[in-house]
């Protein structure tokens, strides 16, 4: 997972959205609203195409899902849920772009304790405060918090939801990114000087799974050859992490 920034929707699409959250309002207090065949009709509009390639954009040129990054992000997914939550159908903070796996995984489910959302909204929040990486197993799995000595309970439900310590081709892929992302630092290392912006983008260039947010992190630093960038070139290291940790 990726801290993924939220972009404006087109005038002509916002406004779509907004009429038709109104309208479907309207039909949900008179009792008359068909929540599926009323974002069926809306999702073959042209409005809502524009919807689904800012998402895309949002998600960056290879166009992951914002849960896995794994897989093609596919189509529109509510966050929370459509059926318990029409009032949020078409509020363009609760849409995400998601892969077929993801939204089969998650269907309708929306774990919370009392008020408190226990899932992650890669839009809202940086995934790796709650979140861990096994270096050895490729798996996800809830960060252990030590503030509190305990294990993140958002962190948990993700986890639990979308299956990220249970699917092996999510694994292969997150080892795969990692040794791609520890190429790049070995090869900077042998080089008489390291400029910040030049690894930084060859980074970014191979972090198909948003892992530089956890490589760059207390937790990261641990493993070679990223502690070796941090102990050698510490001031390196320090603007790297300004930049990916934002």
């Amino acid at each position: 997972m990726r801290r993924v920034t939220r972009q404006a929707l087109p005038a002509s699409a916002q406004h779509y959205l907004d009429r038709r959250q109104a309208n479907a309002d309207d039909l949900h207090l008179a009792h008359r609203l068909d929540i599926d065949k009323h974002w069926k009709t809306s999702r073959q509009t042209r409005a809502l195409l524009k919807v689904l390639e800012t998402l895309q954009t949002m998600a960056g040129p290879r166009q992951r899902c914002m849960y896995c990054l794994d897989s093609h992000g596919s189509d529109i997914e509510h966050f929370r849920p459509k059926a318990p939550w029409p009032q949020g159908m078409y509020q363009w903070p609760n849409l995400l772009l998601c892969c077929t796996f993801c939204g089969r995984l998650k269907g309708s489910q929306f774990p919370m304790q009392g008020r408190r959302v226990l899932l992650l909204d890669p839009t809202r929040e940086n995934p790796w405060d709650h979140l861990d990486f096994d270096p050895q197993t490729g798996n996800l799995c809830a960060r252990f918090d030590l503030a509190s000595g305990d294990w993140s309970a958002k962190g948990a439900e993700t986890v639990r939801v979308l299956q990220l310590d249970r699917r092996e081709s999510l694994s292969r892929g997150y080892l795969k990114t990692l040794q791609r992302l520890s190429a790049v630092v070995d090869a900077a290392l042998t080089e008489p000087v390291i400029q910040a912006d030049t690894l930084l983008v060859c980074l970014r260039a191979e972090d198909d799974h948003g892992l530089l947010g956890w490589c760059f992190t207390a937790r990261g630093a641990t493993l070679t050859p990223f502690s070796d960038l941090s102990q050698r070139h510490p001031t390196i290291w320090r603007q790297c992490q300004r930049v990916l940790l934002l």
